[in-house]
């Protein structure tokens, strides 16, 4: 039977982090399904169609992974549609562990046959998320700062996007 997992993320902007954890779950299963969700009461820096080149310029290298889209809807019931027996979910610092561990035992309710497997990235992107990407982004010197956190693409998207603002 094939393995398959869904890590799911806004990617808004995809981190180095999320390619850790991806990374990480390409090793571990047949097929990995990375998914973008969208939350309607969420605003966002990135287009979906933007977070979607983000991930494929970042993923061309791993054609084990499926890249796929939701939106409104619970992460366990894509995962089901899916036919995926795992959800990946990282676990960054103690406010990620306490939120997760809820979710699991939600998601079991709903799905009991879906294992909620929890990895935690190492030193070097533990403490990196995209709110805090986008915090670093601004004063003067920030491209050397930011350009450490996520892939070049995506660090030349950002550049692009503060030049932008800055002309109007």
């Amino acid at each position: 039977m094939k393995r398959i997992a869904v890590y799911a993320g806004s990617f808004d902007p995809l981190t180095n982090g999320h390619l850790w954890m991806i990374r990480q779950g390409v090793t571990m299963f047949d097929e990995l399904i990375v998914a973008i969700g969208t939350n309607p009461d969420k605003s966002y820096t990135f287009s979906h169609e933007e977070r979607l080149s983000m991930l494929r310029d970042a993923l061309v290298d791993l054609p084990e992974v499926r890249i796929e889209h939701f939106h409104n809807r619970f992460l366990v019931d894509f995962a089901k549609e899916n036919k995926a027996s795992f959800m990946i979910r990282g676990i960054r610092s103690t406010h990620d562990y306490e939120y997760e561990k809820v979710m699991r035992h939600i998601n079991a309710d709903m799905a009991p046959n879906i294992t909620t497997i929890f990895l935690m990235p190492p030193r070097d992107t533990a403490e990196l998320s995209s709110s805090m990407v986008k915090g670093l982004i601004g004063p003067e010197g920030w491209e050397e700062q930011v350009k450490r956190y996520v892939p070049s693409g995506v660090f030349d998207l950002l550049r692009t996007r503060v030049a932008e603002r800055q002309s109007v």
